[in-house]
């Protein structure tokens, strides 16, 4: 097997940014993609959205290859730091799935209906009712997540290692994508090892 120290992954057919000029690239149509290229990297710099890169994390934390850096391009000077920059480990979050979200996930009622439930982050409730919808975010720091409920006056963030929602039925949304199927019991939190992040 060939290694080399950056493969760029470009998703969804994007080109090339000019700070990234001269590595290896790898077009990126599914998960076949992304599984074949690890182990080919110390560096992967992802050129894609949110969902792109949470499926990079999501692919190195089933192959147990979080030592692998990634960086996130979504523009030339984002580019830049991806190719130049120093990696740091941050916190990673993923559900009970396995998938991992890097960007916004969201708690929804299903058919858009409100949300009917209970969520709590580590010890702290974050609603007993009904809602709008819920979203979690991780955080560059521990403990990890924040989570904030829409729809019951002032938005509060309560931050924890976990954030956890049982409910006569919700859509999951991570980073942008709904899950296909609605949930009763869902729950984001942080992994017993980070990932490393090029900034």
């Amino acid at each position: 097997m060939i290694t080399t120290d950056v493969v760029v992954l470009l998703f969804g057919g994007r080109r090339l940014p000019r700070p990234l000029a001269g590595l290896t690239t790898q077009p990126v149509d599914g998960t076949d993609d992304i599984d074949a290229t690890i182990g080919r990297a110390s560096r992967f710099i992802v050129v894609g959205s949110d969902a792109d890169l949470a499926a990079v994390l999501t692919r190195l934390l089933r192959a147990d290859r979080l030592d692998v850096e990634v960086g996130h391009a979504t523009g030339w000077r984002s580019a830049r730091r991806a190719r130049r920059g120093m990696a740091r480990r941050v916190p990673l979050i993923r559900d009970e799935t396995g998938q991992v979200i890097v960007g916004t996930a969201e708690w929804r009622g299903e058919n858009g209906a409100l949300l009917h439930g209970e969520a709590i982050v580590d010890d702290t409730q974050l609603f007993d009712g009904e809602v709008i919808r819920v979203t979690v975010e991780p955080t560059a720091s521990m403990p990890g997540l924040r989570a904030s409920v829409t729809g019951q006056g002032r938005r509060r963030w309560v931050s924890g290692r976990a954030a956890q929602l049982g409910t006569t039925g919700a859509e999951v949304v991570r980073d942008g994508v709904p899950a296909p199927r609605i949930v009763r019991r869902s729950t984001f939190y942080r992994h017993t090892e980070g990932w490393l992040l090029v900034r």
